[in-house]
Order: structure tokens, then C-alpha cells, then sequence
């Protein structure tokens, strides 16, 4: 698709981040370990704190994304940002010919997702959307136990949140987090990974707040009709008003159940209960970025594609249509 020669026989992967915060840390600890890459450059939102990063990941600072993804000195762009910049600076990173590594989602707009896909082709650069929760250890005990409980009629994901006081941060901001489930991607591209395609949405979301850009508390409850005759629901909620911490994800077939609470798990079938190893998830920015770095430099295949990212982007934009409308909205684009 594009020409990694350069990485592989000549000089190790240059980076720019754009971000100081958590997932930003984990990439340039990541970065940092592997001798494939070099970061560059960081840039972020407060002096003091990206001098800081700066100065523990050895890196220069810059004073704009806008100079970083036009610095020449630089091949691949990590974007660790604000939810509504993501599609911004990815346009330009592509545009100035930078391979381009963001978190989800790609965009907060389905159109210029669409599009960048497209911008990426047409440059010939690697354009990545982090799912991390698919590589992790709950992901792949899923997958590995499913087929044992049959055709699989309900599922439900749960997490809940609570946070008092609520954080006066980004993700607590209407415009820099976006609708909850485009924000927080992952919580239905879970399910879209393991059962298909989605026929129907239907979504009501509530938000409690006391001004106009921040909330202080948010419910978003969503259910989901699976071409396969499948019904999920999922519920992501955060903040002052929610008082109990969850992180469940049950699946229920005519054959058995899976039922994950946190970091452990059960089998149920008839007339039996077997346990499931779970563990922590820990490691896995480090390992989606070491996965990059073999893509680049080796040409191995990536376990998520722009387009899969882009599918369950089009399903939480059906939600957000869902919760503004009032209605149940259909799905009719296939799932590539």
C-alpha cells in the first residue's frame, strides 16, 4: 500500500504526538522502548505540562499541531487529543503526508471520517483508529468462548461511572467528548466486532448539568437490532448522579451464558458454572503500538481497519439521531 523501505533499512519511525495526557503517556512510554522509533516531537494544550512531558520522553515541544504535522523531520503523527479535533488534525497529518495514528473515534462527524478514509488512500499512508478493547483479555475470552453457548440471542454491556464531583475536564465538555457513544466508541464496537452488522438503533440520553458547556453527569441507554436477530443494550453512564461503579458485558445463547464482571468471568451452561480467566488490561497502548510499528516496518496486518472503525462510528451516529429525534432509527449500509 505504501513504501516502508525507508523504516526498515534505513532509520527508525519518527513521531509526533499531539496530546500530553494518559494515552498519550502510554504511546511515548511505548515509543520510548522500542528501538524501531523515535519521538520526536510533542505538542499540547498547557506550556508547562507539555514541557514536562517533553523533558520525561525526551522529545522537542511544539508550539501548534498545526507546525507539528508539517514538520519535516517527522513520518507518523499520534493524535492523543480532544475528541473533536481528532478529523481535524488527522486531515492534515494525511495532507502533509504523515501516517496517521488516532485514538477513537476517527471523527465526531461520519461524512469527514468517510472522507479521510479516503484522503489516506489516495497519499498511500497507514491511517489507524485505536480499539484497544479488542486486543484485551476480555475481548479475546469472548471470543474464545463463545461458539460453547450457542446461538446467541441477548447481549448486554454495562459500564457505569460514577464521579463526584464530576471532573470539570474534556470528557465532561459537550463539544470535546461529543454524543457519549461516539466519544466513548469502543462501548458498541465491542459488539459490532463480535455479532455484525446492526439493523436498528434505538437511544435516549440524559445529561444533568448546571451550565451550558459542561455536565455534571450523563446516562446514555441504547438498544441495538443485529441483522443475525440478535438484541443488545448497552449503558454508559458517568458522573455526581450515579452511585454504583460497573463494568459488566453478559452474553446469553440457547446453549449457555457468559457473564464478565470487571476482571473476572463464568462459563454458566446446564447444571454447571465454570470460571474464565480474565485478567487485567494493561499493556495494550504499548501493544497497539508495537502492532503499528511491525505494520510499518514489516507490512503485518493490523487488527482493526479504518473502515470497521468507521461502520460502528455510522451506528453511534444513530444513536446520537435516535436520542435527538425520539424515534428508532434504521440501518441499511452493509457491513464491509
Amino acid at each position: 500500500m505504501y513504501d516502508n523501505s525507508a523504516f526498515s533499512q534505513k532509520r527508525p519511525v519518527r513521531v509526533g504526538l499531539v496530546g500530553t495526557g494518559y494515552a498519550a503517556k502510554l504511546r511515548a512510554e511505548a515509543l520510548l522502548h522500542d528501538e524501531r522509533s523515535h519521538l520526536v516531537a510533542v505538542v499540547g494544550h498547557t506550556p508547562e505540562r507539555t514541557e514536562a512531558f517533553a523533558r520525561d520522553y525526551q522529545a522537542q515541544v511544539i508550539n501548534s499541531w498545526q507546525q507539528l504535522v508539517e514538520h519535516d523531520d517527522i513520518d507518523l503523527v499520534m493524535i492523543c487529543t480532544v475528541t473533536r479535533d481528532h478529523g481535524l488534525i488527522a486531515r492534515r497529518a494525511l495532507a502533509s503526508g504523515k501516517h496517521v495514528v488516532v485514538e477513537y473515534p476517527l471523527s465526531v462527524d461520519v461524512g469527514e471520517a468517510e472522507e479521510l478514509i479516503a484522503l489516506s488512500k489516495a497519499q498511500k499512508k497507514l491511517l489507524h483508529v485505536e480499539h484497544i478493547e479488542l486486543l484485551g483479555n476480555l475481548h479475546q475470552a469472548l471470543k474464545q468462548h463463545l461458539p460453547q453457548v450457542g446461538q446467541v440471542f441477548f447481549v448486554r454491556y454495562n459500564t457505569i461511572k460514577p464521579e463526584g464531583p464530576a471532573p470539570r475536564k474534556w470528557t465532561y465538555n459537550h463539544e470535546l467528548f461529543g454524543f457519549p457513544l461516539i466519544g466513548a466508541l469502543s462501548r458498541l464496537h465491542r459488539l459490532v466486532d463480535l455479532f455484525g452488522k446492526v439493523t436498528s438503533v434505538n437511544c435516549h440520553n440524559r445529561f444533568w448539568e448546571t451550565e451550558t458547556e459542561y455536565y455534571q453527569s450523563c446516562l446514555c441507554l441504547t438498544q441495538l437490532s443485529f441483522s443475525s436477530g440478535l438484541l443488545g443494550e448497552v449503558i454508559y453512564g458517568k458522573g455526581e448522579t450515579l452511585w454504583q461503579s460497573e463494568r459488566k458485558f453478559e452474553v446469553h445463547g440457547e446453549d449457555g451464558g457468559l457473564i464478565f464482571d470487571g476482571d473476572t468471568g463464568v462459563l454458566v451452561q446446564s447444571g454447571e458454572t465454570r470460571p474464565i480467566e480474565v485478567g487485567n488490561r494493561r499493556g495494550l497502548f504499548a501493544k497497539d503500538t508495537t502492532m503499528v510499528l511491525d505494520h510499518l516496518i514489516d507490512g503485518t496486518p493490523l487488527y482493526v481497519t479504518p473502515e470497521e472503525s468507521l461502520y460502528t462510528l455510522k451506528v453511534a451516529d444513530a444513536a446520537r439521531r435516535s436520542a435527538q429525534m425520539g424515534v428508532t432509527v434504521i440501518l441499511d449500509d452493509a457491513l464491509d
